[in-house]
């Protein structure tokens, strides 16, 4: 697979587990000076099991996410637009091959009642997924801008959809201008595993049975101006360890290539899925224990990069996982096409995962605020163009935090004012006078006229 050596992979794996307690020490005063940790120091701590030493990684990883990102936490919804695929992936229910689920593209009508529904509920930031084959008549890339449009055009009252980000099939740089002049934010797309073997088995037919073609995606995306990508990898479908030191190799090209590594890391486990027997005997299952290492040491080899939690967790691993390094997550989920404004039976229906965590936004938002984390709904880094590059610049050293948190503060008193229930508002509102108190008196004097905007009636302001 290219950029990944994997011989070199395996040999830091074997040299971590004699690593010296000294050279532990050194790595972990190293993370506190918000530095990226070099594949073999990453390795290291991937080794750690004692309890004692790990405790001290999970202080370290919510040191640097406090100093980089304060206590927000970026909140968004996925929407399904289409479950019909033309690849046979062995742990997804979207496979081709599947005979379970029912087939459906939505229309753009149908697309438009899915954000309808969302704005309705609060829902500011969506993910656009869709499977990787276009309905009859359409090209993806005629699919996938057609669909954004749609999108973008739904309003209620004075709110909209203010960014959409896209986890679609990979495409060329032709298509990826398209796509980039369509207004997406983030163009997402997950490896699944970096290793080359069990890539093979687990992709039996169609376009994503070819691993560099895949993994070029991303290149091509960069190629094309879109200098904001997320990646991933498909957690069980091989040793964690082996997955998270590729991975970094792989931001390692980006960063020599494009000068900017990848903007979000997303870390689901496999969950289970309609048709799939790999989703129900896990080939390399993740103990939650590896879970929360793997996590704070994400947070700590690459600090500056958001990493993104979905529904396939549970409540309670997501609320944990808030403090060790997570940025952004999902909520109120539906990973089906139409899920949203199906009901309850949408949450086992043609999806292509089961969900673990069910709770409703204003619930999560609660849970969140209890938890003295500020629950975001901010764009304004797309609309400012602080991306890519200049958007690492400013996260590296934790410039970008003074402007997140009063963004983050903005658009959670447009939340409480319009969509929470009674008990979300009280314990938010005092949350956000709180934070208030925390800034110096310009930049209280600054957020004061944002919130006294918002009780005129103004939405979708931002700094």
């Amino acid at each position: 697979m290219k950029y990944i050596d994997e011989a070199k992979i395996n040999n830091l794996l074997k040299d971590a587990a004699r690593t010296a307690p000294a050279e532990l020490d050194r790595i972990l005063v190293k993370t506190r000076t918000l530095q990226r940790l070099t594949l073999a120091e990453t390795a290291a701590l991937l080794a750690v099991e004692e309890p004692e030493r790990l405790k001290s990684i999970f202080a370290a990883a919510a040191y640097v996410k406090e100093h980089i990102y304060g206590s927000r936490i970026v909140l968004f919804a996925p929407l399904y637009i289409s479950n019909i695929c033309a690849n046979c992936c062995a742990y997804c229910s979207f496979n081709a091959k599947n005979k379970m689920i029912e087939r459906k593209a939505l229309t753009v009508e149908e697309i438009k009642e899915q954000v309808q529904w969302l704005l309705q509920r609060g829902h500011k930031r969506i993910l656009m997924v869709a499977g990787e084959a276009a309905p009859a008549g359409k090209t993806n890339i005629e699919y996938y801008v057609e669909s954004i449009k749609a999108v973008y055009s739904v309003n209620v009252g004075p709110h909209r959809i203010k960014r959409v980000n896209i986890n679609c099939a990979p495409l060329t740089v032709d298509e990826f201008k398209q796509l980039k002049a369509a207004g997406i934010g983030t163009f997402q797309i997950f490896q699944e595993t970096y290793h080359e073997g069990t890539y093979r088995q687990v992709h039996t037919s169609g376009p994503k049975k070819d691993p560099d073609n895949r993994i070029d995606a991303v290149d091509r995306a960069f190629t094309a101006g879109i200098d904001d990508v997320g990646i991933g990898v498909l957690l069980g479908l091989y040793d964690y360890r082996f997955e998270i030191l590729a991975m970094l190799m792989h931001i390692e090209h980006l960063e020599e290539r494009f000068k900017v590594g990848p903007h979000t890391i997303s870390v689901p486990r496999i969950e289970p899925a309609v048709g799939s027997d790999l989703s129900r005997n896990v080939p390399y299952k993740l103990t939650d224990d590896n879970f929360r290492k793997l996590v704070a040491v994400l947070r700590l080899a690459v600090p500056y990069t958001g990493i993104i939690l979905t529904t396939r967790e549970t409540a309670a691993m997501r609320d944990e996982l808030f403090s060790l390094g997570v940025s952004q997550v999902s909520a109120e989920s539906r990973t089906s096409p139409g899920g949203y404004t199906e009901g309850d039976e949408a949450l086992v229906k043609d999806t292509q995962f089961i969900l673990n965590d069910k709770r409703s936004l204003d619930e999560i938002i609660g849970s969140l605020i209890s938890k003295k984390f500020i629950p975001s709904f901010c764009a304004a880094c797309y609309r400012k163009a602080r991306t890519g590059e200049t958007f690492m610049n400013l996260a590296k050293p934790g410039t970008i935090k003074g402007k997140c948190s009063i963004n983050a503060l903005i658009t959670l008193k447009e939340y409480l004012d319009d969509f929470a229930s009674p008990e979300v508002k009280q314990a938010g509102y005092k949350l956000i006078e709180e934070c208030s108190r925390e800034f110096d008196e310009k930049t209280k004097a600054e957020l004061a006229k944002f919130f006294a905007a918002v009780d005129r009636g103004t939405r979708d302001e931002y700094v």
